[in-house]
């Protein structure tokens, strides 16, 4: 099948990738001529193409000799252990009158912060941090909106060596307790309240029920956001934002210079199934990563625009975060895409916020891009986008529908990047090359330095374009690969979590395939896969199918145990007014019959008001089906709308 997008002559010569390829060939030799040359080089040499990846976009640190240590190890590789480096120094190097931040929250609140106020910022915080007792080790937890004070106190944190965590206010108190209540914070940030959809949520009375079951405190920073002077009397050791950081004069930041491997970030597992795993992540591997996916996957360039649709309960915040250390504008919003604004329809909000300022590079998740779709919104005719050259999606597949709809509805001139990876590691094991062409449906290609391959059951290695599925995994270590888990001394359940499949390999966790452009399609996670028959199908493969239907607005799979077998049960949700039918049911077993296979088609189709997801988003197969066996959800904190759940429990209709 044609690409939908080719990258022009003109693009592919000025791509900060192509750049790098020359540097590499020049260095080291390479012979690397294309996309799939720089990528096996990159795997096969891990030391030379890291190092490569230190000095060709820039990192500020002292290196050392030694780039990898017990190579052969995973875990237990060593990345640039000589090393010493500071992850907020390398986001602060600007001093300059640009644009740092701009931060809209809705329609209601618009800010900007220069990177030189941005480094004041974070110079007054990080003082008051450490008059507050914070210091290297100690951890910093946030549950704030995605706001400038949020990146604020994270840089502040990474400065002095403390260590990052956050979550979004609108999780509920034993969401946070289930998170934070295992890290011990020394400090606890929150807002007053949030604006969504028009409306402001009050978080005061969480606030102060968080603080008082955290008894590590040594204070709790209210963040003023709707009202602009908060009470904090209630809150155990409260202060103001303002208050905490009024005594302070901004000056040189000093930043703690740091082993590569040190704790940088404390993110947490869904938690669908029991408590949220801490998952450990260091300064010198968020940070290279994230250098080489922004500027050589993403060709993201100093002076850039760039924007996520995130929360800060969501890896893909961090992600974005680390756009500063490529000198580029950092574009926060808070609240609903679909809010409606006084000049357009719900959805357009993100694509004012493009045209107002310049976006150049648009992140979203596959699901709003599903959702503005059905809605019939189509942001070519309403909108300039002239600057914009990327677009990102994850969070779930991005259905080839939706890669249709982006290249006629949005801008056809556009690298659209479909990525893949995940909180474990803080990055991505599928990405975009704005050398490549953009195949429906495909992720581009694998992950520079990361040596991702499909395994088979029997471990054995499916090659490109045979169409068969697998496990994705990645056979050699990678420097963003956690440093460990909180709380697990010994490393049985960091080990247990990727490396119990296969010995010495990570394995992922999803249901993938290698195509033959060498790029990637993803069916689902593989703890969801079905298996009728012994047949194993990818949950996305349905998905796809059902989703193009005008009356589904979401769906959802699970596999039931059903008489010595696995036969497949499909929930919908339709739009208001709308039943499911006996006419409408066939139409979705035709789709799939005709489009998939008839081991696709569900035995049982039925409608439910809601589809419950986590709060990042993601649908929550795996609980679905805890219900429908009747058994217990260990951690309905972690999801949006538990209530959602009750749609799927005690149904009659699939006693028989």
């Amino acid at each position: 099948m044609e690409p939908l997008w080719r990258p022009s002559a003109e693009r592919i010569a000025a791509a900060r990738l192509n750049v790098f390829i020359a540097a590499v060939n020049r260095r080291w030799h390479a012979d690397c001529p294309d996309y799939g040359s720089l990528w096996r080089w990159s795997v096969t040499q891990p030391a030379a193409f890291w190092t490569a990846v230190w000095e060709e976009c820039g990192v500020y640190g002292e290196r050392g000799e030694k780039v990898l240590e017990s190579g052969e190890r995973m875990p237990g590789a060593r990345w640039f252990p000589q090393a010493r480096i500071n992850y907020a120094e390398n986001l602060l190097r600007r001093h300059d009158d640009a644009d740092a931040l701009v931060f809209w929250g809705e329609a209601q609140l618009r800010r900007r912060l220069s990177y030189r106020q941005l480094n004041a910022e974070v110079s007054r915080c990080a003082q008051a941090l450490t008059v507050a007792g914070v210091g290297r080790g100690d951890r910093v937890a946030a549950y704030l909106p995605n706001m400038p004070e949020a990146i604020i106190a994270m840089l502040a944190t990474a400065s002095l060596g403390a260590i990052w965590s956050s979550a979004s206010p609108d999780f509920g108190v034993q969401g946070v307790l289930d998170r934070f209540g295992q890290i011990e914070p020394k400090v606890l940030l929150c807002v007053d309240a949030y604006w969504y959809n028009g409306r402001p949520v009050d978080c005061m009375a969480k606030n102060a029920e968080v603080a008082a079951r955290m008894p590590s405190l040594a204070r709790s920073v209210v963040v003023s956001y709707v009202d602009a002077a908060p009470d904090v009397a209630a809150l155990a050791k409260g202060v103001a934002w303002a208050d905490f950081v009024a005594p302070f004069t901004a000056g040189a930041i000093e930043f703690t210079p740091l082993p590569f491997a040190h704790p940088l970030f404390i993110m947490f597992s869904s938690g669908t199934t029991g408590v949220p795993k801490c998952i450990v992540h260091c300064h010198g591997g968020a940070l290279l990563q994230h250098l080489k996916e922004h500027q050589l996957h993403g060709d993201v360039r100093r002076g850039d625009r760039i924007f996520y649709f995130t929360t800060c309960g969501w890896m893909m915040w961090n992600w974005l975060v680390s756009g500063l250390a490529s000198q580029a504008t950092l574009l926060l919003y808070d609240g609903s895409p679909f809010v409606r604004t006084a000049a357009g329809q719900p959805g357009t909000i993100l694509f004012d916020y493009a045209d107002a300022e310049r976006m150049t590079h648009f992140g979203t998740s596959a699901k709003f891009i599903d959702a503005i779709a059905k809605s019939g919104l189509k942001p070519r005719e309403t909108h300039r986008l002239e600057q914009l050259r990327v677009m990102f999606s994850t969070g779930s597949p991005l259905a080839p529908e939706s890669f249709d709809y982006v290249y006629r509805d949005i801008k056809a001139d556009l690298l659209l990047a479909s990525i893949s990876g995940g909180t474990d590691i803080l990055s991505c094991f599928a990405l975009g090359s704005p050398l490549l062409p953009v195949h429906r449906g495909e992720l581009q290609c694998r992950g520079l330095g990361m040596a991702v391959d499909v395994f088979d059951d029997d471990g054995q290695a499916i090659p490109p374009g045979r169409g068969e599925r697998g496990e994705l995994v990645c056979t050699a270590p990678f420097p963003a690969m956690p440093v460990g888990f909180w709380n697990d001394p010994d490393g049985a359940k960091y080990h247990a979590a990727y490396f119990a499949r296969f010995a010495n390999v990570w394995c992922h966790g999803d249901f993938v395939e290698l195509t033959a452009n060498e790029g990637m399609i993803i069916h689902g996670r593989s703890d969801a896969v079905l298996n009728p028959g012994g047949v194993r199908i990818g949950t996305a493969e349905i998905y796809r199918q059902v989703e193009q239907l005008p009356e589904v607005v979401e769906s959802l799979v699970i596999g039931q145990d059903w008489e010595h077998d696995v036969r497949v049960v499909l929930f919908v949700k339709l739009p208001d007014g709308i039943c499911l039918d006996a006419a409408l049911i066939d139409r979705i077993k035709q789709q799939i019959r005709q489009n998939a296979t008839p081991r696709h088609v569900p035995a049982k189709v039925l409608q439910v008001a809601d589809i419950p997801r986590t709060k990042s988003g993601k649908i929550v197969e795996l609980a679905v089906r805890h219900v429908v066996h009747g058994r217990p959800v260990k951690n309905v904190e972690a999801l949006a709308n538990p209530e959602a759940l009750e749609f799927f429990r005690d149904r009659v209709e699939l006693q028989t």
